[in-house]
């Protein structure tokens, strides 16, 4: 019998309570994990390999908004990602949904709206709230952006949230076990991939992204 296992990734512990009670019993053996900061949910995700979802706030500690996303979607590509966030709004949808998620939820839902949209996603849909259904882009600039981020590897996409957070080259270098020269090779590609001249830019690219996102 398959173990239907989801990791839920929020830092806040009672609403971690909240989508845990929505998606009890959506399978007949199941295991939920639960992670309170970014580099949890990462763990988690490493070290489950055949989970079946996951649910991930945008405003995670370690990590600025889509940030998050880019780099697990990029890390773990098999790994169905829900986004569950308090903004809720059609511009924030569309781009979690243009980078990469399966689906959104508003942390305004009731449990059965929550349980209605992971039965989706683990059903092969892409799930966004229907009072909030995306809106087109008004910026066109955030499009070409958004294909432009959708090249970057998983380690490129991992630097980049790192250096939205404020580290230096050695801390990055630290943190994924690489060498500078290494973290180096990475911010050129980035920079070239962005098409920007320093990693101050690209980090500026980066806020544009994660603009409409507030909480």
């Amino acid at each position: 019998m398959h173990t239907l296992t989801i990791i839920i990734a929020d830092d806040h512990p009672l609403f971690r309570g909240a989508l845990k009670q929505a998606v009890q019993n959506l399978g007949e053996k199941q295991q939920i994990l639960e992670a309170g900061d970014f580099e949890a949910a990462r763990r988690a995700a490493r070290d489950n390999p055949e989970a079946d979802l996951m649910l991930l706030d945008l405003a995670m500690p370690g990590v600025s908004g889509f940030s998050g996303l880019m780099s697990l979607r990029a890390e773990f590509p098999g790994l169905p990602i829900v986004i569950v966030s308090a903004t809720d709004d059609g511009a924030t949808i569309r781009r979690a949904l243009e980078l990469g998620a399966s689906g959104f939820i508003s942390k305004s839902s009731g449990l059965d709206d929550i349980r209605a949209g992971v039965n989706g996603v683990l059903e092969g849909d892409i799930w966004a709230p229907e009072a909030h259904l995306p809106v087109s882009e008004e910026d066109p600039g955030i499009n070409e952006l958004i294909e432009r981020l959708r090249t970057l590897t998983p380690q490129q996409s991992r630097v980049l949230a790192m250096l939205g957070e404020g580290l230096l080259n050695k801390q990055i270098a630290y943190e994924l076990g690489v060498s500078e020269a290494t973290v180096k090779a990475h911010v050129s590609a980035i920079l070239l991939k962005l098409n920007v001249d320093s990693r101050t830019q690209a980090v500026i690219k980066l806020s544009k992204i994660n603009m409409p996102m507030v909480a």
